[in-house]
């Protein structure tokens, strides 16, 4: 079983740039999404998936991904996704022995700005950069699958 361990964050500042690496967009698509699972494609540079995701509590989730052709993701992406979909630009930044995925929405996310860290277990000790904010893990607007649906800029 594929299990994800995820907690999410607002940014304080943007010093996190300072660390980061140059980024790669992102364009996903939600297939199917209810409050607690969904199925969505993903394309990442020249790269693609399709990912099963379901909601076991605020920071812990079954995952399942899978590799499909490019070219299956962009028609997927356009001919199923079009109303359901959010684009971002995803930037890495090493932290006292931890990886943050800091996404940079745009679209209709426009000016949301989050921090992810995944861990091995949900009592893992982590250190907070300088421009972490607050915690948003137990917030249910920030999934991706619901910003696809009802986009920050609407909130």
């Amino acid at each position: 079983m594929a299990i994800e361990i995820e907690r999410k964050f607002l940014l304080s500042n943007d010093s996190w740039r300072e660390q980061a690496d140059a980024g790669v967009f992102y364009s996903q698509g939600y297939l199917i999404s209810d409050p607690l699972s969904s199925v969505r494609v993903r394309l990442a540079g020249d790269k693609a998936w399709l990912n099963i995701k379901k909601v076991k509590s605020t920071i812990r989730r079954l995952e399942y991904e899978y590799p499909i052709p490019v070219e299956d993701a962009c028609e997927l992406l356009h001919e199923l996704c079009a109303e359901r979909r959010i684009d971002k630009t995803r930037y890495h930044v090493s932290h006292a022995g931890h990886l943050w995925e800091v996404d940079v929405f745009e679209g209709a996310n426009s000016g949301l700005v989050v921090a992810e860290i995944e861990l091995n277990d949900e009592q893992e000790v982590f250190e907070n950069p300088s421009w972490l904010g607050e915690e948003v893990s137990d917030d249910p607007r920030y999934y991706n699958m619901n910003l696809a649906n009802t986009p920050y800029t609407q909130w």
